[in-house]
């Protein structure tokens, strides 16, 4: 039977953490380890993993390296550990009960051995997050409609919300890009893997996303957003669109930035942001 490995990255959300491993632990498809990654959080969040829940491995980084590290060192510890499914999410997810069983009932019908799967995501108030829209794979219309006809919808990105990933997949692409650090690491790895293998949504497995509100990046008002610039930026110019979608991509990229900066009435340390992160979007390594 194949093994199933919830990797959770956290930084300082201590609360919301205990939901998460607590809902983790009551999944009606038992999860084979848990592994939570601490991203040097200074709430007492190691703490409260080693006191509350002796059976899960923590692993307290020595500094935050953001989400896009963490999950850099989780997915490669679970893979290294030898388990065939990866469960990932951040701190702030909460599965229902079903979501496991769901998700490992989408790879039994699924048409394929899909690379990865994923969770229909909430908001507190049972809407669709639009933070974690899945992007359905609509220029194949007839694997659209024979992915239909399981049950799943055909994707060709994702965030790490509720993703399930084969080890087969880490095996062939590899680890999430440390250096993103947050905003994108895992529309970046989903997108390159999936331009060549399968991956689905599984409707039936549902998860809540419990941010403050229900927000997108282009919503910042902080400097956080220079790195959804500079790492969407990174991502179109390396290998995960075929032409025509590094062009759509691109055009939807440009309209996000100007939302943004509409948003923040183009104000100067906007600007700044927008500018530093194309800067460095522009020079930046690539895969």
């Amino acid at each position: 039977m194949e093994s199933t490995c919830a990797v959770v990255v956290t930084y300082n959300r201590r609360p919301l953490l205990e939901e998460c491993v607590q809902a983790l632990l009551g999944q009606t498809a038992a999860v084979d380890e848990i592994i939570v990654v601490d991203n040097a959080s200074t709430d007492g969040t190691a703490g409260l993993v080693r006191e509350r829940f002796p059976q899960v491995r923590l692993e307290a980084l020595a500094e935050n390296l953001g989400g896009a590290g963490g999950f850099h060192h989780g997915i490669g510890l679970a893979h290294a550990l030898g388990h065939d499914w990866l469960w990932v999410m951040d701190d702030d997810t909460i599965p229902t009960p079903t979501a496991l069983e769901a998700l490992l009932d989408g790879v039994r019908r699924a048409p394929e051995r899909p690379a990865m799967l994923a969770s229909q995501v909430h908001w507190t108030d049972g809407s669709l997050h639009p933070m974690n829209y899945p992007h359905p794979r609509w220029r194949s219309p007839a694997d659209l409609v024979r992915t239909a006809e399981h049950g799943l919808v055909l994707i060709r990105s994702n965030t790490f919300v509720s993703l399930l990933v084969a080890r087969e997949t880490v095996d062939r692409w590899g680890l999430p890009q440390a250096a993103y650090f947050i905003w994108g690491e895992d529309t970046e790895y989903t997108t390159r893997a999936l331009r060549h293998a399968p991956g689905y949504l599984v409707p039936e497995s549902v998860v809540v996303h419990k941010t403050a509100k229900p927000y997108t990046a282009v919503e910042d008002t902080s400097g956080r957003y220079y790195y959804s610039v500079r790492n969407t930026l990174l991502l179109l110019r390396g290998s995960a669109f075929a032409p025509l979608e590094r062009v759509a991509f691109a055009t939807m990229y440009l309209r996000s930035i100007k939302t943004y900066l509409t948003n923040n009435r183009f104000r100067p340390d906007a600007l700044r942001f927008v500018a530093r992160g194309l800067a460095h979007g522009l020079r930046g390594p690539t895969r």
